[in-house]
């Protein structure tokens, strides 16, 4: 925003009115004299209509939005019939980090079922930073994914790696996921956009808030039906966790963007310990959900076992963090039932 002075008004005068409304300025002056301030971009959120009230400001200049279907989707969005967003009670996204067997999918989805979950997660296709860690099953794990969630009532939400994955993990889930590292993966983006799915969008390890916003653009101009993002910590300094959970990004979608907007507590943290703190400040924070990591045997997961909660501290977490069972979208949400 560019806030150009009335002649002869003192800039001092309208920037205290500015620090009033929480706006951060810088003074330019231009060649002519005339005054001219720039609103920083860490400032409150504030109508350009009453910035130009102010007396002494002669016009607002606002910067045209490089996301306008985002900022247009709604704050409360349908995926195959739970609402996710504004208004509606968080919602719980819980399975292993990658699906390793059908008799497990099977006994972890009626865990999460049991513990009030919504959503079955698990990968089938796991991108590594390792060559030589486990990568996944591929095709026969979303069929394993998908009945065991078929069978106790969950919706499934699991990850797209590459292009020519797209439509297949489209035909199983109901939420596709684009992970961390493919954040900025645009052919990916389109290609998800393209099935017409609802999409999970993770933030980049290092992304700032418009390229997160701009890569949700991707996806809703190539068709995704609706964009949940998630907040599943940057990459920090301090190893004693494993990112950290920018819990003022969840605040920022939530209360200013109006988006829905998930937190991953479990890749936040890296350890299982302080998942429950982390997902209260999160639902603190306007979190419409959490997706967690769970598995019945964490000491035998094929990956990221230390940071899996057995089922019994799921079952706790929703009791303490009183995450309550979802209810059906409210009638006017983006729908997205039908599956492929």
């Amino acid at each position: 925003m560019l806030i150009t002075l009335a002649p002869g008004v003192d800039p001092a005068r309208v920037r205290h009115a500015l620090v009033a409304l929480g706006i951060w300025t810088r003074t330019l002056v231009a060649a002519d004299g005339r005054a001219r301030l720039l609103v920083e971009p860490h400032s409150a959120a504030v109508d350009a209509a009453d910035v130009a009230a102010l007396d002494g400001v002669e016009s607002v200049a606002v910067e045209p939005s490089t996301h306008p279907r985002i900022d247009a989707q709604a704050a409360c969005v349908d995926i195959a019939g739970v609402a996710l967003g504004a208004g509606a009670p968080p919602v719980l996204l819980a399975g292993p980090c990658s699906v390793e067997s059908e008799e497990r999918m099977h006994r972890l989805a009626g865990r999460v079922a049991a513990a009030g979950g919504r959503f079955l997660r698990g990968g089938a296709y796991k991108p590594r930073t390792s060559p030589y860690s486990f990568q996944g099953h591929g095709e026969a794990a979303l069929l394993w994914l998908r009945n065991a969630a078929d069978a106790h009532g969950l919706r499934v939400v699991t990850e797209a790696t590459a292009e020519h994955e797209a439509a297949l993990v489209a035909a199983h889930a109901d939420l596709v996921q684009i992970g961390s590292r493919n954040m900025h993966n645009y052919a990916l983006l389109r290609a998800v956009g393209v099935t017409g799915k609802p999409a999970l969008l993770k933030r980049g390890m290092a992304a700032t808030i418009e390229e997160w916003l701009s890569a949700g653009e991707y996806l809703l101009v190539h068709g995704a039906k609706a964009v949940v993002f998630c907040e599943r910590g940057l990459r920090g300094f301090d190893a004693t966790t494993r990112n950290v959970l920018d819990v003022g990004a969840i605040a920022l979608l939530a209360h200013v963007h109006r988006q829905p907007v998930v937190a991953d507590p479990s890749h936040a943290a890296g350890r299982r310990d302080l998942i429950l703190p982390l997902a209260r400040a999160a639902l603190a924070a306007g979190a419409s959900g959490l997706i967690v990591e769970t598995h019945d045997e964490p000491g035998c997961a094929l990956s990221d076992g230390p940071q899996a909660l057995p089922p019994a501290e799921l079952a706790a977490l929703l009791r303490t963090a009183e995450l309550p069972r979802a209810v059906p979208a409210p009638e006017g949400a983006n729908e997205h039932r039908a599956r492929a």
